[in-house]
């Protein structure tokens, strides 16, 4: 165990809110006669198990380091009372501002509160501080999440899976070894509540979220928050930001500096954080800094698509370039959300190069340095319904291989000939000898549902333009290297894993010939049985399958299937949550089907679906 200058106590407390609900929270706390600032990680995930692992290694060394920290479930989650709300609705801020006013307000709080959120809970995080800004010195949000939609289209990729996990977490029971016999009473009080959040999520567009004290962002290159994160910068003169090439999730190399972030900001130490750079960001193989975002180190380079970027697709007398994709376009896209394995990384594009209609520079004679979101800028020609326009800018080797830098997706508007897509930030030197390929199409599967309509678009290059966000090479030129300092975190929470004996592949494509069918099947690394210290054994297994015929765009579907058991082999405890989610479109509207079934001690105690028919506009 390393040497902290605080030592730690910890202790499970039950926050008391308005109605009577009371919430399960852990608090660990520093051994010192004053009071001390307190951080608040609010979250719906199961502290007891799903988060356990993490939250031994980071409150502690929080604690260790003269702060109280408080890790709470949500309502209606893990042992929590009460029945689940909408993630992130109005009900669970209202009670994340009753939590914050408890926390401010304890004999061992010096009255200042820290939020820290990672994922749905970094962007509640944010909200929750809108809510109760004279109480919240300052935020650490670790890749928050945005909207369901990406670019006005449907996500495919990612939305029924976090749904189905979302489902199971609300749908698993409390522990009867925290909350005693009135565990199943509460169970069944859950499930008889639950109302997946269907029509809300398939309905909303992006997501606004205010960010109304000082905040520090965290994120790793390839997240979907990244270009949410660069927004942030550009609004917010206090926040602060750090990208580097991690997955997604809070990385412990970055506690540090947020322990420096929480110094300044809830006890007045001068750190240096705020002379630090606005952003601090990885870049291919370096670590950079930029004062303030918008940069002046980066400036746009225009490439017009019939000069310095050309193709081949070009009738002769028609100035216009024709883009028809097949359904299965997008299968080499790789994961949405980065968990860190081999199969996350999208492989070499020149499948889906060939699937789309590629725009190519001359090789670069010097290297080009990218930090920021290309836009692309289109003439389409007018007539016919709104199309999907899929964007991806690779670089290209000398070899032929075809290298993603970054993508992005737009449902453009009908009859608006001039039309613009901003591509996911991103942070990339592409070396000299390479070239740049701009690469369009009209479905991008499984990130996202195809159009109704197979029709695609046709644009004018003379008319359209690529603009990068280009950094100056000599930007960092007298500037102080950009440098951390590694943790020192506690030993790992004792969880023995046992892997399935016959794992999944993480990424599994079948094309049936004969059928004209795709196949993608995934599987996620939480998969295994993991045995907990206090005895409590939680077993998980998830797959989700995609399948689209390559001519028939409302063929697309999409399915996850979710178990989470739980067992207390001591006490003869065993429950069982199964969930299923399918969604599917006609030509007007999405249709989904969640299937949720319980089971206590192998027996089914629950079991419903619910349908949901949400307009495709």
């Amino acid at each position: 165990m390393p040497s902290y200058p605080f030592h730690t106590t910890r202790e499970d407390v039950r926050i008391p809110l308005p109605d009577g609900t009371q919430l399960a929270a852990r608090l660990w706390r520093p051994v010192v006669d004053e009071p001390v600032p307190a951080l608040l990680e609010y979250s719906g995930d199961r502290l007891t198990d799903r988060t356990a692992a993490e939250d031994a290694r980071r409150h502690p060394w929080y604690v260790g380091h003269g702060y109280a920290t408080l890790r709470v479930d949500t309502r209606g989650h893990g042992n929590s009372g009460g029945t689940p709300g909408e993630p992130g609705g109005e009900q669970e801020l209202a009670d994340g501002a009753v939590v914050v006013d408890w926390l401010a307000r304890g004999p061992w709080s010096a009255g200042r509160v820290g939020l820290l959120g990672v994922g749905a809970a970094g962007t509640t995080a944010l909200r929750l501080a809108a809510r109760v800004p004279e109480t919240v010195g300052a935020v650490v949000t670790a890749c928050p999440e945005g909207g369901h939609r990406l670019g006005g289209a449907l996500l495919a990729a990612d939305l029924h899976t976090r749904l189905t996990a979302l489902v199971a977490g609300a749908a698993l029971p409390p522990d009867p070894r925290h909350v005693g016999e009135v565990w199943r009473t509460r169970w069944l009080e859950r499930l008889e509540s639950l109302e997946p959040p269907v029509d809300s999520w398939l309905a909303a567009g992006d997501t606004t979220v205010p960010v109304s004290v000082p905040t520090f962002a965290v994120a790793g290159w390839g997240d979907p928050s990244c270009s949410f994160v660069l927004r942030l910068l550009a609004e917010s003169p206090t926040a602060r930001a750090l990208i580097g090439p991690w997955p997604h999730g809070l990385p412990e190399d970055a506690l540090p500096e947020t322990l420096r972030w929480w110094d300044h900001w809830l006890r007045g130490v001068d750190t240096g954080v705020a002379k630090e750079p606005a952003l601090r960001s990885w870049i291919s193989t370096r670590w950079t800094g930029d004062d303030v975002w918008p940069s002046p180190d980066v400036r746009e380079i225009h490439y017009g698509l019939d000069g310095p970027l050309r193709t081949a697709g070009t009738a002769s007398d028609d100035r216009y370039v024709r883009v028809r994709s097949p359904q299965h376009t997008g299968l080499n896209a790789g994961a949405y959300v980065l968990h860190g394995r081999p199969a996350d990384q999208p492989p070499d594009q020149r499948e889906e190069d060939g699937r789309s209609v590629c725009f190519d520079s001359q090789p670069l004679p010097e290297p080009v340095e990218l930090l920021g979101a290309p836009t692309v800028r289109l003439r389409l020609r007018e007539g016919g319904p709104a199309p999907l326009i899929a964007v991806r800018l690779c670089a290209v080797g000398p070899d032929g291989t075809s290298e993603l830098v970054t993508r992005g997706v737009l449902t453009a508007a009908p009859d608006e000939p001039d039309t613009e897509v901003e591509l996911a930030a991103c942070a990339r030197t592409v070396p000299a000898g390479h070239r740049l390929r701009l690469a369009l199409s009209s479905v991008y599967w499984p990130w996202v549902w195809p159009p109704a309509e197979p029709t695609g678009y046709a644009l004018d290059p003379s008319r359209s333009t690529l603009s990068l966000p280009v950094r100056h090479l000599a930007a960092d030129v007298g500037s102080a290297p950009v440098t951390f300092e590694a943790p020192a975190l506690p030993e790992p929470l004792d969880i023995r894993l046992i892997e399935p004996l016959t794992a999944r592949p993480e990424h599994l494509t079948v094309h049936d010939i004969g059928r004209h069918e795709w196949r993608t099947e995934l599987s996620p690394a939480t998969d295994g049985t993991r045995t907990h210290p206090d005895g409590l054994v939680r077993d998980e297994h998830t797959v989700t399958a995609y399948r689209v015929l390559t001519g028939a765009p409302l063929s697309a579907q999409a399915r996850t299937d979710h178990t989470v058991r739980l067992e207390r082999p001591d006490i003869g405890w065993d429950v069982t949550v199964q969930t299923r989610t399918q969604l599917r479109c006609d030509a007007g509207h999405f249709l989904s089907t969640v299937q949720l079934r319980a089971l206590e001690a192998g027996s089914v105690v629950f079991a419903r679906e619910w349908q949901h028919r949400v307009p495709r506009g």
